[in-house]
């Protein structure tokens, strides 16, 4: 039986579990991690992963020519790598990490949908939660056979630093960010050197840890929507998010999109490149001091 046509953004292990194996449905570990973590994405793929995933490597499915870390490829070049991983574009695509916290998953399904791939979900609790529930895992790597994969940029979901600033000037969009209340309040330095503690005048925080629960599964739509007020954000209007690399931005857009938001984008060189950025304003503290 072919997988359904249609899926949700978010989809339960039980939902995948009853699904696995089917013609047309592709499942991608998308697991990252920050360096100072200790955790080898690659590694742990290697030691259990769900049976037929394919890896896909945050680092190498980026923009090596940029200096920023984890900056989108161009189309063609996402396009080139998600043939080679096996995947076509008429497949549903899953994708996990093995944080509990969607720490990068959301940005692999963030890709799919950015170079037009619609057909694509995020699995519930990851990889943690299916072992949790002794759910079966395989070991080694995976082989695929080359798929046939096009892409196409909709650049109405990502934001450059000018657009950023335009928006901080003009209201036009919410400025959300995702890194941890520390970070964003200036109280914590930042990983990567040269680059400056706070956040952008005028945004708001809402790490992103906090829209799962215990075991790693998305809040009730209810209760993301009051994280959303309670950050003051309005996710009616639209809402750009960020973090420290445009990663964990993504877990922001992944929650908006499953409340219903239609207009939630990333800006993909994030805190690094405003932070490092000299002549950029900087505020810190919970409501925020401008700053040099």
């Amino acid at each position: 039986m072919p997988v359904a046509s249609s899926i949700p953004s978010v989809v339960s292990t039980a939902w995948l579990a009853e699904r696995l194996g089917r013609a047309g449905l592709k499942v991608v570990d998308a697991s990252w991690y920050l360096p100072r973590s200790g955790r080898d994405a690659r590694a742990d793929y290697l030691a259990g992963h769900l049976a037929g995933a394919v890896f896909f490597d945050l680092d190498a499915t980026s923009e090596l020519q940029n200096q920023l870390p984890h900056m989108l490829p161009d189309a063609a070049g996402f396009a080139a790598r998600m043939t080679r991983l096996g995947l076509h574009n008429d497949d549903t695509i899953v994708i996990y990490d093995g944080s509990g916290a969607n720490m990068s998953a959301g940005r692999a399904w963030w890709m799919f949908r950015i170079f037009g791939h619609e057909q694509v979900a995020v699995l519930d609790g990851g990889s943690q939660l299916w072992q949790a529930e002794g759910r079966a895992m395989e070991t080694g790597s995976v082989t695929p056979v080359p798929g046939a994969f096009t892409a196409r940029l909709d650049a109405r979901r990502v934001r450059t630093r000018a657009e950023v600033a335009a928006a901080v000037a003009s209201g036009a969009a919410q400025l959300l960010d995702a890194r941890s209340k520390g970070r964003f309040e200036g109280r914590e330095p930042e990983p990567r050197p040269g680059v400056r503690s706070g956040h952008i005048p005028g945004s708001r925080s809402l790490p992103y840890t906090e829209l799962v629960d215990g075991e790693g599964r998305l809040l009730p739509l209810d209760r993301l929507r009051a994280r959303f007020e309670e950050a003051g954000v309005d996710w009616r209007r639209p809402v750009i998010t960020l973090c420290g690399s445009g990663v964990t931005a993504c877990a922001l857009v992944l929650a908006l999109d499953c409340v219903g938001a239609s207009d939630a984008s990333v800006y993909d060189g994030s805190w690094t490149e405003w932070g490092g950025s000299s002549d950029a304003p900087v505020a810190t503290g919970p409501v925020g001091e401008r700053r040099g």
